[in-house]
């Protein structure tokens, strides 16, 4: 049980969440990779905190459960699949009646041994991922995606200071708080520890040994190079192993797949599958995704100058003068999710089985009714450019409640066939 200060604190959009939700749910459970700032988020909140990975602190739990019904209020229990126990003993705290606002659990991984219970009517469990860019605060974020779900489609005249190189240098500098404020040297260090963390202690943490980290690293390099693109699993293993025949097995990089999921490190994007007359025919795929873009591009070893001159990296069936619109795009995805969620959304994308049409993101509403987002790394937007936006509205009509092309350029508008084209900084929740 610590007490902590605190340091130079930028809200997060999951501040206003919890702030929704702590007056009316006993036990909250916030979970997203390590470093994101969970624990901050959390700790402003709580007037008790244990940290599980703390083995003096875990065993005095384990010696003593029914403190929790002692301690002030809130409880923070901190990286508590490191004791899955902690999750029963927090359902049976709320089956008794415990007040609201009594319990925030924070994880960074799913826990080895399931809860015997799911806490299902009893937990909220919120994701957290890492800083968006509007919680970046580059400037302001005035662009609001909470307006744009209405569908009222008003003007937009915005403009956006920032430019592709800044747009760039957020990819590489990343959205882990500890890290993006380091100088550049240190930045790739620390990208790098994170990574060999993984490979070397997270996958034990989670009961798996690697008898081959240089395969888990090649397969993981090859799944950042597979960025935003629904390529098969069997093409990302092929392009990690080339001319090997002595792959790693699939049971094999299943498991890497289940552990790097498991630790949030995996993000996919799954495929909008409405089940409309019309759009029986889309693809299944999940769009791949690291949780953070910095992750990728260092698993490439590519830094803003490399990135910025169009240079590529990783396995040559990946390379095709893509990459850095790739990364872009994995950086407006992994925003939209933030702000999706503050909105009760759903983050999907859209591709035929054919792959004849393709729409970046779609956020949908619990309605149904959706926007539509494609991402573009030029600032022109031409005709061709929106083709797939004017094909899905053609086949959905009124369910699509506004149409957006994100970019870098500096200017917000809407062209005049209604479509909203949105610098990617100027968007917020």
């Amino acid at each position: 049980m610590v007490s902590c200060a605190m340091n130079k604190y930028l809200p997060r959009i999951v501040d206003a969440e919890l702030n929704d939700l702590l007056d009316g749910a006993p036990a909250i459970a916030v979970e997203g990779p390590k470093g994101i700032g969970k624990t901050a988020t959390l700790a402003r909140r709580a007037s008790t905190i244990y940290t599980i990975d703390d083995p003096r602190q875990r065993t005095l739990l384990e010696a003593d459960p029914d403190r929790l019904n002692d301690d002030p209020k809130p409880v923070l229990l901190d990286e508590w699949q490191r004791l899955p126990q902690v999750w029963d003993w927090v359902r049976r705290a709320v089956d008794g009646g415990t007040a609201p606002g009594s319990f925030l659990l924070a994880g960074s991984a799913a826990p080895i041994e399931a809860p015997v219970h799911s806490g299902a009517g009893r937990f909220i469990t919120l994701r957290m991922r890492p800083m968006s860019l509007a919680e970046r605060q580059l400037e302001p974020a005035t662009i609001s995606l909470s307006q744009l779900l209405t569908g009222s489609k008003e003007p937009l005249r915005q403009s956006s200071v920032l430019g592709l190189r800044d747009y760039v240098g957020e990819i590489v500098s990343s959205g882990f708080p500890g890290i993006r404020e380091s100088p550049a040297r240190a930045r790739k260090l620390l990208l790098d520890g994170y990574l060999q963390r993984i490979s070397q202690r997270d996958f034990e943490e989670q009961g798996r040994t690697v008898r081959r980290r240089e395969a888990l690293l090649a397969w993981l390099r090859s799944y950042a190079a597979a960025t935003a693109t629904s390529a098969s699993y069997n093409r990302i293993l092929d392009a990690a192993t080339p001319g090997e025949a002595d792959k790693p097995a699939r049971s094999t990089t299943e498991a890497y797949r289940q552990v790097l999921t498991d630790l949030w490190i995996l993000d996919p994007l799954p495929a909008w599958l409405p089940g409309s007359r019309g759009l029986s025919r889309l693809g299944q795929a999940p769009k791949h995704h690291l949780t953070d873009p910095a992750l990728a591009a260092r698993l490439l070893g590519l830094g803003l100058q490399s990135l910025l001159a169009g240079e590529e990296a990783g396995p040559d069936a990946f390379r095709g003068g893509d990459l850095l619109g790739r990364l872009f795009e994995s950086l407006v995805t992994q925003s939209l999710r933030v702000y999706s969620q503050r909105n009760e959304a759903n983050v999907y994308h859209l591709r035929t089985k054919n792959g004849d049409h393709e729409i970046d993101l779609i956020v949908e509403r619990d309605d149904g009714r959706v926007i539509a987002i494609e991402v573009k790394l030029s600032p022109l937007v031409r005709d061709e450019d929106v083709r797939h936006l004017t094909w899905l509205r053609d086949r959905i009509g009124n369910r699509l409640l506004d149409s957006l092309v994100v970019t870098p350029g500096k200017d917000a508008y809407r062209r005049s066939d209604g479509i909203a084209v949105v610098p990617a900084a100027l968007l917020n929740s």
